[in-house]
């Protein structure tokens, strides 16, 4: 890989809460098409995705409605996919736990019509009895993850970490495994690049979405909203580690512009992202990261 493209939707005045899905599809629109070089979503989608995809849109609602992925983005971007062409009953949004799913409000649904929307938690789900066993990684995976889904999205809520410096897509997918907590030494390095590049993760995954409507820069990834701004961006990216880059680049300037340091003087700095490009999981050299920014 010697150069990635990551693609920047702002829209001014739209908020992570604003009720008007069509504002929110028009970004999507936007951004996925720069992205894959094509003409109209469903082609975006095709370009992505196979027909017969079963597409898992990874969530992250552990900050409750405060600081979670919105159901407004969210279901804009599972509606935009079934009017490409796939069925509900292959859609599903999902995380951890249907509490963290309610108390970011969303409305759970396990029925057979309808987009679904569930946690690893729920009746009949949990996780996959297989151990995965990979580098220092050894985890039981969310049996979403594992064998629901055949392509996965990354659609994260962009913060501040206060050990890893930046959550974004590539860190989302701790809520896939059982035991996260015991990946947060050394700044969560090289867990989180270890963890995307088992199977279960790097073969299904087919983009990173960063939901940037609301940053967390500093004190996160708890919600603290004097330290969160409208930033009302999304981000694009087929390579996880240049997305996160990027992610990266814009909570440094959100800090440099509130007078903070940034995470390498608070000895924060996303390590992970080196040893992600280390392992051939994208690209961290902002020089060979192509960055397209579209001002809606």
């Amino acid at each position: 890989m010697s150069r990635s493209k990551v693609v920047i939707v702002r829209k001014r005045n739209i908020r992570a809460t604003d009720s008007g899905s069509s504002k929110i599809r028009e970004m999507y629109h936007l951004g996925l098409t720069s992205l894959a070089g094509q003409k109209t979503s469903a082609d975006a989608f095709h370009f992505f995705f196979k027909d017969k995809d079963r597409i898992g849109i990874k969530i992250n609602t552990i900050g409750g409605k405060t600081i979670s992925t919105s159901p407004t983005t969210s279901i804009a971007l599972a509606n935009l996919i079934v009017d490409s062409g796939w069925s509900e009953n292959h859609v599903v949004l999902w995380d951890r736990t249907n509490r963290e799913l309610k108390e970011a409000g969303y409305r759970l649904n396990l029925n057979k019509a309808g987009i679904k929307v569930f946690g690893t938690d729920s009746n009949s789900v949990g996780y996959n009895r297989n151990l995965v066993a990979f580098l220092n990684i050894g985890s039981l995976f969310s049996s979403i993850q594992a064998d629901t889904v055949s392509a996965s999205v990354s659609l994260a809520i962009l913060k501040d970490h206060g050990l890893a410096g930046v959550t974004g897509g590539m860190k989302n997918y701790f809520g896939a495994i059982h035991n996260p907590n015991k990946y947060h030494d050394n700044n969560c390095d090289p867990f989180i690049a270890e963890l995307f590049s088992t199977p279960m993760i790097h073969k299904k995954h087919r983009i990173t979405i960063l939901d940037a409507l609301k940053v967390q820069y500093h004190r996160g990834p708890s919600s603290h909203p004097q330290w969160a701004e409208n930033y009302g961006a999304l981000v694009f990216s087929e390579d996880p580690v240049a997305a996160d880059t990027v992610g990266w680049q814009i909570i440094e300037k959100l800090r440099a512009h509130k007078g903070l340091p940034s995470l390498e003087e608070e000895q924060r700095a996303p390590k992970y992202l080196k040893t992600a490009e280390k392992m051939g999981l994208g690209i961290s050299d902002l020089n060979k990261i192509d960055t397209q920014e579209i001002e809606v």
